[in-house]
């Protein structure tokens, strides 16, 4: 379920794809290395690579990052 009413908002797939999207728009880098960007998000927010990889899952369907020939691509 990605809404959840007695779950901590910080472990939310909506609040970790902003954190994600948030970090991957901080440079002007268009693709990043999918670990890379887990340890940075790691640095902020207590994150398992589970439920991280869900969050990119959820911004692949909204077509927001795609796989590019290194990494992920921003889309936005």
């Amino acid at each position: 379920m990605i809404l959840g009413k007695d779950v901590n908002p910080k472990k939310q797939i909506y609040y970790l794809s902003a954190q994600i999207l948030y970090e991957l728009n901080q440079t002007d880098n268009k693709e990043f290395d999918y670990l890379y960007i887990y340890h940075r998000i790691k640095l902020n927010e207590d994150i398992s690579l589970n439920l991280y990889t869900l969050s990119l899952d959820w911004l692949f369907i909204l077509g927001a990052i795609k796989r590019g020939k290194n990494g992920l691509l921003r889309c936005i």
